[in-house]
């Protein structure tokens, strides 16, 4: 099992990058190593890799759907669920904060001096962006959004989000998440720009993740350049530009995700939505002390804007833990 990133005193400089998944690269069978399927490595080795890509291919789950190769099916997000998300009283943001006493977060990296990360909102004008590239079959990606989505949806509203699962055969596999391959962000306030590389599932040769979605020139050398060693403590070289990763205007970074995805084991994605009203839960402690981070560093951003969000007491102890004004 993976060792949490999390650390105790919330602190980067105790992040170890290990709840982070590392991106395969294209045309390489995937091995056994965090974020990648670690079963295929022991079959490959078994001399069963026919056998077992032909079961893979047939059965790789996809927000509750079976997907073959190159052809997963979209699961819309309900409206109770989206509801959910976008929807969790002020109270229980306020109630929990930054403390999650069962399940260690850490909060994203202020970095300083880099150009700003900005791109169009809805109304046309020149606002800060949120960038994010994951995949869909890393777990650490899949808790991670459960935060980013509730931390956005605090400045702005979600449509076109589907449901999916990590792969099934990784380490946590099959946690409950989202993907955001045909969401819609809309808010006057900031930007939001994904990639989800690559699926929950294998391609048809079984030697990688069926690809999704290719980043651009200048988001790889954004990602180059901000999800290393010189920015995101407890990484190192060998660890290549793992995912999740969220910049934050390039003011705030952030690499793997800020809890573990233990905390989503043999949970529902419905449950765990339900659950967010409930500021007694653990799992739901988890999720919003690291929106509430996420919303403080945004807070940032936006001028305190809206004020009743960024003035607010649990997004003010996000802030004070994280030295912002």
């Amino acid at each position: 099992m993976a060792k949490s990133r999390a650390s105790k005193k919330n602190t980067a400089s105790n992040r170890p990058a290990t709840q982070a998944a590392k991106r395969p690269p294209a045309r390489t069978p995937a091995k056994s190593s965090n974020g990648r399927p670690a079963g295929l490595f022991t079959w490959l080795a078994i001399g069963l890799v026919v056998v077992v890509v032909a079961t893979l291919v047939l059965v790789k789950v996809l927000g509750g759907s079976t997907a073959a190769p190159g052809k997963g099916t979209f699961s819309p997000t309900d409206a109770t669920t989206l509801a959910q998300l976008q929807g969790v009283p002020m109270s229980v943001f306020n109630t929990v904060g930054v403390t999650s006493p069962v399940v260690q977060v850490t909060a994203p990296i202020a970095v300083k001096g880099q150009p700003p990360l900005t791109a169009r909102s809805t109304s046309g004008t020149t606002v800060p962006e949120v960038f994010y590239l994951g995949a869909e079959y890393c777990p650490y990606c899949a808790a991670q959004r459960w935060s980013t989505i509730i931390a956005l949806g605090r400045f702005g509203t979600w449509t076109g989000l589907g449901n999916m699962a990590s792969y099934a055969h990784d380490t946590y596999p099959n946690t409950p998440t989202f993907t955001f391959v045909r969401s819609v962000y809309t808010s006057k306030y900031v930007a939001f720009k994904s990639i989800e590389e690559y699926t929950n599932y294998l391609n048809a040769a079984g030697t990688n993740y069926q690809l999704l979605q290719t980043p651009t020139t200048a988001e790889m050398k954004l990602v180059k350049k901000y999800d290393t060693p010189k920015y995101i403590p407890g990484l190192t070289k060998a660890d290549g530009n793992p995912i999740p990763f969220l910049s934050f205007d390039n003011k705030f970074l952030d690499s793997g995700s800020s809890f573990s995805p233990d905390t989503l084991t043999n949970l529902t994605r419905s449950s765990i939505a339900t659950g967010l009203t409930d500021a007694t839960s653990p799992v739901t402690d988890a999720i919003i002390a690291s929106a509430n981070y996420q919303t403080a560093a945004i807070c940032s951003l936006t001028n305190n804007l809206p004020s009743n969000v960024c003035t607010s007491s649990g997004v003010m102890a996000a802030k004070k833990k994280m030295s912002l004004k």
